[in-house]
């Protein structure tokens, strides 16, 4: 048996690693959901953990309120389609740019977990954040913690039992109540939610009807389905086994260090006995929120919390043995004790994530602030007046920028062409806003050369900036040519 085989039992006991990965950690053998019940985590990476927790939170609760030039951080309304990132408004017509950013992020995500595995899932997922931070801590806060509601959940419908679990429900239904309405503001923004609000439900009825479908399924995930999110549906679980190699950090136990197990001895010699560092307590186990047993070596269902890495650590102090059985390392460092390094395939993946962040600059700097078009009226015809030649347009602008604009439109090319609007030479554009109107364009009979001709149509500012132009033709008089 080679000796990066994963090691189970004490006593040096040795278990195939096939073993623990032909089921589910928290199903039987029967297939029924066997309930996780974790002890309370304490710890350096706990205490790390919840401070970005509660940053992330924070930011979560309070982007919806905030305005950059007077444009939401983040609104993504897909029915009205509006989309605002970083206050900077995206229209249809960008959809390609959006696109390419969701390339890169998804390219920087593969580089991530390349380079540190999980890290995402146990650290930043929103998953983790509000069943780890906020559903969790009121499973500890109501019902107590590990053996407290290990025995609540053994014990018959009582009225303690009854009390604690419709008091913890009830809390659970009003947080996700809570997520939801947030949730919503991301996509229609905080002051409809509001008006919805006042307005009540059936005023509202769709939205409303909405609003109960997400929040049941919020409470579903949080109060039922918990972790199996983790290990059943999340697609992100699966891709890390493609990802991941020996060069790649993660939480891992140090079984070169900790085997053979044996239980702790006060006044003994482990090394001289033969026995490694971990002294069998099971803590590692205990505090996993997925319910698998680190030691086994790198699994589906693990998130890298770093739950087991406080609780072993934790043990390790107490009996007097080094810190780190369990901590953040590369495969390879364990078992060949070789340091981390950038490798070629990261090497990679960083160049093309590069490319695609330059090429994604590129294109949003040269975005624009105007789009206009004119296209003429389908079956429209030119017509001759005063000696010029009238074509009529269709003009569509749409200001990407985040100030009024006042504009003016003009020929470019050929020369000697004017403009006349319906109403005013100077068309007022609100800040992103899409106008459409009519526009004539005419020229002196005696400059057309051609029957259709090719011409450019430019949009100005009031300081004579060149904001757009756009390509169209402009039919005349048939003419023979020679």
């Amino acid at each position: 048996m080679s000796e990066d085989q994963n090691y189970r039992g004490g006593q040096g006991q040795v278990v195939d690693a096939e073993t623990f990965r032909d089921s589910v950690g928290t199903m039987d053998q029967s297939g029924k959901r066997r309930w996780v019940f974790p002890r309370k985590p304490s710890g350096r990476y706990t205490n790390y953990r919840t401070l970005v927790a509660w940053f992330l939170l924070a930011l979560f609760f309070a982007l919806p309120f905030i305005k950059i030039h007077g444009n939401p951080v983040l609104l993504i309304n897909v029915v009205d389609r509006q989309f605002f990132i970083a206050g900077q408004p995206f229209y249809p017509q960008d959809f390609f740019i959006l696109a390419l950013g969701a390339i890169t992020s998804i390219i920087f995500i593969i580089l991530f977990t390349v380079v540190f595995g999980r890290i995402f899932c146990g650290w930043i997922c929103p998953q983790t954040i509000f069943l780890e931070m906020i559903f969790r801590k009121i499973d500890y806060l109501i019902e107590g913690d590990r053996n407290k509601q290990m025995k609540l959940d053994r014990q018959e419908w009582n009225s303690e039992k009854i009390w604690k679990r419709s008091l913890k429900w009830s809390i659970f239904i009003i947080i996700s109540l809570i997520i939801t309405h947030w949730m919503f503001m991301y996509i229609v923004g905080y002051q409809e939610v509001f008006d919805m609000i006042k307005e009540g439900p059936f005023n509202n009825f769709t939205s409303f009807l909405v609003m109960i479908i997400f929040t049941a399924a919020f409470y579903f995930t949080f109060a039922w389905f918990r972790e199996q999110v983790c290990t059943l549906v999340c697609p992100y679980g699966r891709l890390q086994g493609v990802l991941i190699d020996k060069q790649t950090i993660n939480v891992y136990y140090d079984f070169k260090r900790g085997e053979n197990r044996s239980k702790w001895r006060k006044g003994e010699d482990r090394r001289a006995e033969g026995k490694g560092d971990c002294i069998d307590c099971n803590q590692c186990v205990v505090v996993c929120p997925t319910g698998i047993d680190i030691r086994d070596g790198q699994q589906l269902e693990c998130v890298n919390c770093t739950a087991c890495i406080d609780a072993c650590d934790e043990v390790m102090v107490k009996v007097g043995l080094p810190k780190g059985l369990i901590r953040y390392a590369t495969e390879d460092e364990i078992e060949k004790e070789v340091p981390f390094k950038f490798t070629g395939r990261m090497k990679a993946y960083s160049a093309v994530l590069l490319l695609m962040i330059g090429f994604l600059g590129f294109l949003l700097s040269n975005r624009g602030t105007m789009e206009a078009k004119f296209i003429k009226p389908a079956g429209s015809s030119f017509f001759v007046r005063d000696g010029k030649i009238n074509n009529t347009y269709n003009y569509t602008f749409l200001n990407k920028s985040n100030k009024d604009q006042l504009v003016t439109i003009k020929v470019i090319e050929p020369q000697h062409g004017e403009v006349s609007l319906s109403t005013t030479d100077k068309i007022l554009l609100k800040r992103d806003q899409m106008i459409k109107g009519t526009v004539n364009v005419s020229f002196p009979e005696k400059e057309m050369k051609l029957s259709k001709q090719n011409v450019k149509i430019g949009v100005y500012n009031q300081n004579g900036e060149l904001l757009d132009s756009f390509e169209t033709y402009f039919e005349g008089p048939f003419k023979l040519q020679f």
